[in-house]
């Protein structure tokens, strides 16, 4: 992956310590994907041991929490105060990096986290006044809306330089989106009657089709239609009847069958001329787009 500058770029740690405050030589995986306004982990322990967390107060906003696996323990201590927490799968965590956390994890356990920052809350104008909402303190609270967007998003940390930024985007706001309105307490925006204008529908397209791989993310374009971005994934779909990373695959696709019908090109130089990852990406997302390989349509097209 590609290195790019984000507000999880400053973070200082101290020496084996990750950003998250997991000792980094007690981790069986560890990823991580950082967006320009969101961050995302993954963190698993596979042996059945005590693994501590331990961050300081700071003001990068907060961390949500989804467990991939089933039945861990988790100690929290406030100053000498504990508190302990069964967590099964789909269990979540939300918690304030505003203040001090220490934990001790019993067992084997298995995250996938999302950072968002303070940025994240005020972009999404819940408050006008510019303050942070606060979220509730969720600890094992099973949540199947989070449990299901993790499970879609954990591939593309696996495999970041095969994943569509667009698609990590649009599961990050969803994800947010959700926590601010059932733990925050955020009001649901109104729906996005008429969709795009014109102007706006025109620009996010040509951002769209600009950016090589769909190298552009979501909170961007909605910046340059003076939106946020939960406002403009409605107001996109609304318009276009596809989400953009929908709509961007259906562009390529459409350009792909172009290529397939009027040259010989082979199918790895069509899937590079497309800008798919490779070909192996390509015909998967050409067969789910349109019901057929490349290589059967292309010979059905030509009789």
């Amino acid at each position: 992956m590609s290195a790019s500058t984000s507000f999880a770029d400053s973070i200082v740690t101290p020496a084996g310590i990750d950003s998250l405050g997991c000792l980094a030589d007690s981790l069986h995986k560890s990823h991580e994907l950082r967006r320009p306004d969101l961050a995302f982990y993954r963190k698993r322990v596979d042996q059945e041991q005590v693994s501590q967390v331990r961050t300081d107060a700071s003001d990068r906003g907060f961390l949500v929490g989804v467990s991939m696996s089933p039945q861990h323990r988790r100690s929290i201590f406030r100053g000498r105060q504990g508190s302990h927490h069964d967590f099964n799968r789909g269990g979540i965590y939300i918690r304030d990096f505003s203040e001090d956390y220490r934990a001790d994890i019993h067992g084997a356990f298995d995250f996938l986290l999302v950072e968002l920052p303070r940025a994240f809350f005020e972009q999404s104008g819940q408050d006008r006044r510019g303050r942070i909402p606060g979220l509730k303190t969720v600890t094992g609270l099973y949540d199947p809306v989070l449990e299901h967007l993790a499970h879609a998003l954990a591939p593309a940390l696996a495999r970041p330089d095969e994943a569509s930024m667009l698609f990590v985007d649009q599961i990050g706001v969803a994800i947010g989106t959700h926590v601010m309105q059932r733990y925050g307490g955020a009001r649901a925006p109104r729906g996005a009657r008429g969709g795009l204008s014109r102007l706006h529908e025109e620009r996010a397209k040509q951002m769209l089709m600009e950016k090589v791989k769909g190298n552009v993310s979501i909170p961007e374009i909605a910046r340059e239609c003076n939106m946020s971005a939960s406002y403009f994934l409605r107001a996109f779909k609304e318009s276009t009847g596809q989400t953009p990373h929908q709509w961007l695959m259906a562009q390529r696709v459409q350009r792909a069958r172009e290529f397939l019908r009027d040259t010989e090109l082979p199918l790895a130089e069509v899937a590079i001329a497309c800008n798919f990852y490779d070909q192996s990406h390509f015909s998967r997302v050409f067969s789910q787009v349109v019901g057929t390989s490349p290589g059967n349509w292309r010979r059905h097209s030509r009789g």
